[in-house]
């Protein structure tokens, strides 16, 4: 992996027209903005002297070289292109590229999941590739090796390269699939200020930044410092605001209260038809169906809204007949966020061939996520004793007629009474960094430092509901009434939600977690010549680190002993892994300035890691470079990829998630449910049995509903696991002509192939997954025995409702995947052409992926299925993706317009339950306006308007909440306003 260089395109004397030009940019050499120079090699003696006495460069290799040609595919963006997105997020912006799929952003990490921000080349995961700030390892956000964007401040951001291919043999483990490498602003005299304020034309989605940056030099420029300081905050964005979300979610937790039968201790049919004949019902009432409660006492079946007398508009609806409470309008759809940080960095000549350097980053971030309504969701359930003097008198005589007319009864509701749960992820990071670099010998560099970091992370739930407290409550004789004002009366809405304030601060709390996550790094490197050869010289870097992370999670009391309602319970704990490492580079050009080779060379890298606890581990790189001609680059490099277990996978304990399987039959749901595909198919039968089998009682077995559209999910980790393995390769070319036709002279063109190959993955089996294979939905498990590997990983209560299912940390099968990056750049100075006689240019560029094939394979020796095409919340991979950009700019305004596109998805059923395949996305579609003033030298303005043609919000069949908050856009028509001021 060489380093690389941008070749952008100029388009006039200040930064942003720069920017406007080509925010995406293939790389072919480093740090030349003019297409001529970027690949032409030293022409003299002074030109190689001073690429010798450059920096160490650190992206994509180890090997500074005079030419710096890459052999990786690098994408290398401009700071601009977060302003012109008009987003105050670094993860927002990199996502429109197509190397990118969406992780975390402000439209995922809700219901606790931590509100990272985190980045995802490939779609392999984002802890499969390694994020870098000017090379070295950011601060780690949680047990499983992720770093939290949010923790940069676009303020000290100068650009970002991408290097979309495996690069562990240069980086070490996580560098699986790729590298993004966020570099620093340059040192400068002065001060920077930078703001901006948007928001939604609704008015309903506000967002600001504004940064102060200051630099200066001193002692005759022998030292130099830099001090940025950002602030940036976003508002939430409820489903309430947005009317696509009306109806999503329809939830069977409802605010009128629920009785939920025991199928061992039914009401008698008798009492049920006396009853129900008394609403005029006479046909006979399934005595193994949820009973909701009316205002006036009287009862209804949840199931087919018999006798419901409850509103139907608003939150309450009728759904295929059965009454839901719609959760989607209460859900956060995006998160809040507010962010402060200080970054500084400095360095000193001491001599002219030694420097010593430093750098600190501060960060406070918080992240508020919401999720609507507490509910009555997760094992241990309360339960309602038959003293309960608030239990309707039509329930009691149900009650009565039961074979143990003493037992307490379950119930199911949501907590209409409380405000609706949430949670402040509050991140506080402090990174430390010290180092000296210089020459060895005059031809020799090196570069050497240590470094500490240390993530707190305090997790605050507010209105949580306790179920101790809610159970103390309906066990009192009185209700409660003696506890808090009026006592806890969960029958029909009206009383439900009068829960007195007093009543509400009883059976809620704010509970706190604390995790600590830290670093420690030390690594030294050198390089330099060994020997020349016609075509050049010979090179080697060497590199020695040692690295040490450690873990601590400390949950609340109540999260351990889960006493929190529709929380799944956590517990304590800790984990530390280290390594030790040696890498080597070479690069070897064999051929320069003849005919057909006007430059031919390889390289070679390798890298020997011994972590502890799990043993050594050994990457190598092979490399190859030729320019038959000057303007033609073709490139290739083949590495074996080497990913160590993080904590997380080793060492974390069973901690609970939230398990979105839907409603059948619209989605998998819980396939023993009566409306499931899985019982309504050919093979109910079979299926059946299974649920039979697996502990649905004989008396539920053909009235049996899954009450909800999710369930627990148990992740554990496994410290018996070993390292991933990955061959991945990459061939392609660059095409920059620099033709004599001003028309042509801004043209490059760039195509490269990816293949990556990965085994032994490390993963918890997806949830839906284990469904489909132990119901045999994809034909794995086909004499529907329980004794099959993926039916024991699912674990239901007495009564049969799913509980939780089981997602170990295994090495299990294998992830391979391969497609083509284009990119097409092309320019005309108008001038040039004969069109006026300013600096006005016009511009084109587009960045274009297209995916072959995303197989994954389960288990070893299993069949793989192809994902391409297929819509997975959190994971769309779309076959083709693009970004384009064409625009006009000049020294004084510029003005462009973007389009996003995404190929139409099939839903993920199509694959994994391809018999029930519901609707997938259509061609997918966004267009922006941006444009730049340059006031003076000094003073520019900015604006813009993202989703112009206010693109509605598509609906995706697999996603619980109905679409993908963190792929499309929830906000719609948006604007943004910014300048920047230079002193």
């Amino acid at each position: 992996m060489k380093t690389a260089f941008n070749m952008q395109l100029r388009l006039g004397g200040s930064l942003a027209a720069i920017a406007l030009s080509a925010c995406i940019s293939p790389v072919w050499a480093q740090d030349q903005a003019d297409p001529a120079a970027a690949i032409a090699p030293p022409a003299t003696d002074a030109a190689t002297d001073q690429a010798e006495t450059a920096d160490i460069v650190v992206t994509g290799s180890l090997i500074a070289r005079p030419n710096n040609v890459a052999v990786s595919p690098i994408v290398t963006v401009s700071d601009e292109l977060v302003q012109q997105s008009g987003q105050i997020t670094l993860e927002d912006s990199l996502n429109q590229l197509p190397g990118f799929t969406p992780s975390g952003n402000a439209g995922t990490g809700g219901q606790g999941a931590g509100g990272r921000a985190t980045l995802n080349l490939r779609g392999l995961g984002s802890n499969r590739n390694l994020v870098l700030l000017d090379g070295r390892r950011l601060p780690l956000s949680d047990i499983n090796g992720n770093v939290d964007i949010n923790i940069l401040p676009e303020s000290i951001i100068g650009s970002v390269d991408v290097i979309t291919g495996g690069a562990s043999a240069i980086y070490g483990s996580d560098a699986m699939s790729g590298v993004v490498n966020f570099k620093t602003d340059k040192y400068f005299d002065g001060v920077r200020a930078d703001i901006q304020n948007g928001n939604s034309f609704r008015g309903d989605y506000g967002k600001f930044n504004a940064s102060l940056a200051l630099g200066t030099k001193f002692a005759d420029d022998r030292g130099r410092l830099m001090l940025a300081l950002s602030y940036g905050q976003r508002d939430p964005l409820s489903g309430s605001q947005r009317g696509f979300f009306a109806d999503k979610v329809p939830s069977s937790f409802i605010g009128t209260g629920a009785f939920v039968p025991d199928a061992l201790n039914l009401p008698s049919q008798a009492a049920l038809n006396g009853v129900f004949a008394q609403y005029g019902v006479t046909n006979p009432i399934n005595r193994t169906l949820n009973l909701g409660f009316n205002n006036n006492g009287s009862l209804f079946v949840q199931t087919g809204a018999i006798n419901y007398r409850g509103p139907t508009t608003g939150a309450y609806a009728v759904v295929g007949g059965n009454v839901r409470m719609p959760v989607g309008p209460q859900l956060q759809i995006l998160n809040a966020f507010e962010r402060k940080s200080a970054f500084a960095k400095g360095e000193y000549d001491i001599t002219d061939s030694l420097t010593a350097y430093g750098q600190f980053l501060y960060v406070d971030s918080t992240v508020t996520t919401e999720s609507g309504g507490s509910l009555t969701q997760f094992a241990p359930f309360t339960t309602i004793p038959v003293t309960n003097p608030f239990i309707p008198a039509d329930l009691r005589t149900l009650l009565a007629s039961r074979a143990n007319p003493t037992a307490p009864f379950r119930w199911s509701a949501r907590y209409i009474g409380v405000g609706d749960k949430g949670w402040d992820e509050n991140y506080r990071v402090q990174q430390y960094l010290g180092g000296l670099k210089g020459t060895i010998g005059g031809s020799w560099k090196f570069d050497a430092f240590a470094s500490y970091d240390e993530t707190v992370h305090n997790q605050s739930m507010f209105n949580a509901v306790l179920k101790s407290r809610v159970q103390t409550l309906l066990n009192a004789p009185d209700g409660g009434a003696s506890l808090c004002a009026g006592g806890f009366n969960p029958f029909g809405i009206a009383n439900a939600s009068s829960l007195s304030q007093a009543c509400q601060d009883y059976v809620t709390a704010t509970i706190n977690s604390h995790e600590r996550l830290t670093q420690t790094q030390v690594q030294g490197q050198v390089n330099g010549p060994l020997f020349n050869l016609p075509a050049g010289p010979v090179q080697l870097a060497l590199l020695a680190g040692y690295r040490k992370n450690s873990y601590k999670y400390d949950p609340s009391s109540d999260l351990v002993s889960n006493n929190v309602e529709a929380v799944v319970g956590s517990n304590p704990a800790r984990g530390e892994i280290s390594v030790k490492e040696f890498a080597a580079q070479v690069d070897i050009p064999l051929l320069s300035d003849t005919p057909f080779f006007h430059e031919l060379g390889v390289g070679a890298a390798f890298r020997y890691s011994d972590y502890n606890p799990t043993g050594s581990v050994k990457s190598y790189e092979f490399d190859a470079r030729w320019q038959p001609v000057e303007a033609l680059l073709i490139r290739g490099s083949y590495q074996r990829a080497v990913r160590a277990p993080n904590i997380g996978e080793l060492f974390s304990p069973v901690t609970g998630s939230q398990l979105a399987i839907g409603t059948p039959p619209a989605a998998i749901g819980d396939p023993c449910d009566i409306r499931s595909a899985a019982r309504t198919g050919a093979n109910g039968a079979q299926v059946r049995g299974l649920c039979l089998a697996q502990g649905i009682p004989a008396a539920a077995i053909d009235a049996y509903q899954f009450a909800t559209t999710a369930t627990g999910g148990n992740i554990q980790g496994n410290s018996a696991l070993t390292p991933e393995k990955a061959n991945t390769f990459n061939v392609g070319f660059v095409f920059n002509p620099k033709f004599s036709s001003p028309w042509l002279s801004g043209f490059s063109f760039s195509v490269d192939y990816y293949n990556i190959k990965i085994r032994n993955v490390i993963s918890t089996i997806n949830g839906l997954t284990v469904l489909a294979k132990c119901y045999n939905l994809d034909g794995s498990n086909s004499g529907y025995s329980n004794s099959n590997e993926f039916c024991q990983l699912i674990q239901r209560d007495p009564t049969g409702q799913l509980v939780a299912i089981a997602q170990p940390y295994l090495n299990l099968g294998a992830l391979d995947t391969d497609g083509v990056d284009v990119q097409v750049n092309w320019s005309l100075r108008l001038s040039e052409a004969g069109i006026g006689d300013g600096s006005g240019k016009i511009y084109a560029s587009s960045a274009i992926g297209w995916l072959n094939h995303y197989k994954v394979q389960t288990l070893p020796g299993s069949a793989s299925q192809d994902f391409v095409g297929t819509s997975t919340p959190g994971r769309p991979l779309p076959k083709w993706k693009a970004l384009t950009t064409v625009g006009y700019s000049s020294d004084v305004f510029g003005i462009g317009l973007r389009w996003r596109y995404q190929g139409k998805l099939r839903d993920i059923s199509a694959i994994t339950t391809p018999a029930a395949e519901q609707v997938g996305v259509k061609p997918y579609n966004l267009f922006d306006v941006f444009s730049t003033l340059d006031v003076t030298e000094n003073v520019q303005f900015r604006a813009g308007i993202t989703n112009l043609f206010d693109k509605g919000i598509p609906f995706v069949a697999s996603s619980q909440n109905g679409t993908d908050a963190g792929t499309y856009d929830m906000v719609g028509r948006s604007f943004y306003v910014g300048a920047k001021f230079n002193f």
